[in-house]
């Protein structure tokens, strides 16, 4: 008797390890780590008909994603119309567009990424040549589901 309760806890046990080992993709409370977007803008500030690079890293925990659906989202700032831009994946978890601006001024681009049922939207300010006015409540912030009073309209 005493060996079969010895080997119901053991099995018990062994059960419990090998689950904890395949959720590597949780906190240790059983919550899906938070799938973070570092956003890139390089060079910052650039110069207006030269290109610039603009950079996505997709991670949960230490994994890199590379299954995430990827949109930029630009525009200068004040100006109404925001151009969106779907993005593919380049490589190790990193979503990349080159794009030219003609028009000195302040810009906007928020990279709007959605893997493993997140939704993650980092937000940048950059320059092209002279800075023009900012918009009211403009922000580098991370606008990451938790802060998001800066997203407004977009």
């Amino acid at each position: 008797m005493k060996k079969l309760v010895l080997m119901l806890i053991v099995t018990l046990f062994l059960g419990l390890v090998v689950s904890c080992s395949k959720q590597e993709d949780h906190t240790g409370d059983g919550m899906p780590k938070i799938v973070d977007v570092n956003l890139s803008v390089n060079p910052n500030p650039g110069e207006p008909n030269k290109p610039i690079t603009f950079e996505a890293k997709v991670t949960q925990g230490k994994e890199k994603i590379n299954d995430a659906e990827v949109t930029f989202e630009v525009w200068r700032s004040k100006d109404t119309n925001h151009e969106k831009i779907s993005v593919k994946h380049s490589d190790d978890g990193v979503y990349r567009l080159e794009k030219t601006f003609q028009q000195e001024g302040t810009y906007y681009i928020i990279s709007h990424v959605t893997a493993r049922d997140m939704h993650n939207m980092p937000k940048k300010e950059f320059t092209v040549g002279a800075p023009s006015e900012k918009e009211d409540g403009a922000s580098n912030q991370t606008m990451d589901g938790m802060n998001m009073d800066d997203h407004k309209n977009h």
